[in-house]
């Protein structure tokens, strides 16, 4: 099979040695930059395959972003969306806020539980879980009630 040929321009191929020299990146971005540094030395897909335990297509999609995009493009992941957020940084201020404030009456603190029971008499937290609770107080620094 002819592999299509490659080949770094000296800025690119100098950015390559560079990225593999440190080691603060994720394991598939040295796998492409080792990709690209191998086809840059002609040296043949069979043989990367084996030496990096890679796939095929790992090989043709790197080639292939690397010439259509350039050196960035073929060495990162593009960001991706992810699920969205089900409750705006409103609810999770009211949260917060709620864990701030004085603790129901035969309460010493507010814990998770309470929090939760308080958190869905509010119109816009009807079905907020317990974990979403636990999660917006994770981020912050609230002491629940406590003096």
């Amino acid at each position: 099979m002819r592999q299509t040929e490659l080949s770094l321009s000296k800025r690119d191929r100098r950015m390559v040695d560079k990225f593999r020299s440190k080691g603060l990146h994720m394991a598939r971005e040295f796998n492409r930059a080792h990709i690209l540094a191998a086809l840059d030395r002609r040296v043949p897909e069979p043989r990367i395959r084996e030496v990096l335990k890679v796939g095929r297509t790992a090989i043709w999609r790197t080639r292939a972003a690397y010439l259509k995009r350039g050196l960035d493009f073929a060495l990162h992941d593009e960001a991706r969306s992810g699920k969205p957020k089900r409750y705006e940084a409103d609810v999770e201020a009211q949260v917060t806020a709620l864990a701030c404030s004085a603790p129901p009456p035969g309460a010493q603190r507010w814990s998770v539980v309470l929090l939760t029971e308080a958190a869905r008499r509010h119109p816009k937290m009807k079905t907020i879980s317990r974990e979403t609770i636990r999660r917006i107080l994770k981020k912050t620094s609230s002491n629940r009630g406590a003096n």
